[in-house]
């Protein structure tokens, strides 16, 4: 295989296969975002694949990042391809590059194993990085500040592990969890001792011309066993007060981070807590868009909505101040997003979720999983929410 290759997988018949080429800008630890914009702005009319860890919050603000750190993901890869694929459904069209009858076989192929899960069981043993009772404390040590006011939500999370994994165990794990769970931000991404395994429902923002769309994810329910099941849940779901209220949070938040780079009053809430259905579970989505104020770059748009509300909490820089405090491990891309900037300056990034992380040089696998504490919260069905989330996850790599 091809040393550097992202999938951006939609699972409607769409998506966008890159691969090939050294171009890449990768940093380990981000202390400013100069660099970013002189990658782009040097590759005029390109397509540019990009991953942005959690932690390239320490170069938007005063924080940093100190906590044990599994795989050692780069704060931001930002890569242009040689060869860049749009797919739909069965046809392949060159977006980028000269296509050669290896180029399009090697496109081909991947589709079409892309496709095929492998029902060969695959045995991989992950370890919670944190005991049940300390979660426990940390759970309910958090909605202490809640309480004082210090803060309305946290996203707080936590990591397994799996050490001493060899490359060939991991081959299938995409293809895999991607046949169990169908998501709509589905991405496959690898370079160098890296490659990451994405079953992601949520977008993160995508702009389109002068229009910046986000669409927030809080509230989770599993899915039924028949039909009538999945309605029940739906309209629990739906009508649950404290997903509501955690799901209508992070919109506040979103909001607010949309005005400072949007048109005076065109901050819109198109959608308010939404039911969607997906593969695996129900997904309570909400959808704030703006018209952008002229000549923005994509960095003025970062430095205004990353890290997204949905995986830290509200007020922003408090909750990411607590998450730093109470969490064990650095988060690294988990949280952060993978997406495409066009040629044309437009993008489309999403939240990275439901994800597995593998560095090949350390043969150690990571999966992060949370969940928002609010004062509502039970700390007890917060650790089984959390628990029903790796399972799921842990289950589509299995084969």
């Amino acid at each position: 295989m091809t040393s550097n290759v992202c999938f951006l997988n939609s699972n409607n018949g769409n998506g966008l296969l890159a691969f090939g080429g050294k171009d890449i800008l990768v940093i380990e630890h981000v202390h400013s975002l100069t660099e970013i914009g002189t990658f782009i702005s040097d590759r005029p009319n390109k397509y540019i694949f990009l991953c942005l860890s959690y932690d390239l919050k320490n170069g938007i603000e005063s924080l940093d990042s100190k906590n044990n750190d599994s795989v050692c993901f780069p704060d931001l890869v930002f890569w242009c391809p040689e060869c860049v694929f749009d797919i739909k459904n069965e046809s392949l069209n060159l977006l980028q590059g000269v296509s050669t009858a290896e180029q399009y076989n090697f496109a081909k192929d991947f589709i079409s194993r892309s496709k095929s899960p492998n029902h060969k069981e695959v045995k991989v043993q992950f370890e919670a990085q944190i005991s049940k009772d300390t979660y426990l404390n940390k759970v309910n040590a958090i909605k202490k500040h809640i309480q004082r006011g210090d803060i309305y939500e946290v996203n707080f999370c936590q990591e397994y592990v799996a050490k001493n994994i060899e490359k060939e165990r991991v081959k299938e794990f995409y293809t895999n969890l991607n046949g169990i769970t169908k998501a709509p931000f589905s991405s496959y991404f690898k370079f160098a001792d890296f490659e990451v395994f994405c079953g992601s429902p949520e977008r993160f923002i995508k702009k389109e011309g002068d229009i910046l769309t986000a669409q927030p994810i809080k509230g989770t329910a599993k899915r039924g066993n028949n039909k009538s099941e999945d309605l029940e849940l739906v309209d629990h779901l739906k009508n649950d007060p404290k997903e509501r209220a955690e799901n209508i949070m992070i919109v506040d938040l979103m909001r607010n981070d949309l005005s400072k780079i949007a048109k005076k009053g065109s901050v819109n809430v198109d959608e308010l807590c939404e039911v969607y259905t997906y593969k695996t579970v129900h997904q309570m989505v909400s959808k704030v868009s703006c018209h952008l104020k002229e000549n923005l770059t994509f960095i003025d748009i970062i430095k205004a909505t990353f890290p997204m509300g949905s995986m830290t909490g509200a007020p922003k820089i408090r909750a990411m101040e607590l998450i730093e405090e109470y969490e064990n491990f650095k988060r690294g891309l988990y949280s952060g997003s993978i997406g495409y900037i066009s040629p044309n300056g437009d993008f489309d990034l999403n939240v990275v979720i439901r994800t597995i992380i593998y560095n090949s040089k350390l043969k150690s696998l990571s999966c992060g999983v949370g969940s928002a504490i609010t004062i509502k919260s039970d700390a007890e069905n917060e650790y089984e929410e959390c628990g029903i989330k790796v399972q799921k996850i842990l289950d589509g790599i299995s084969g």
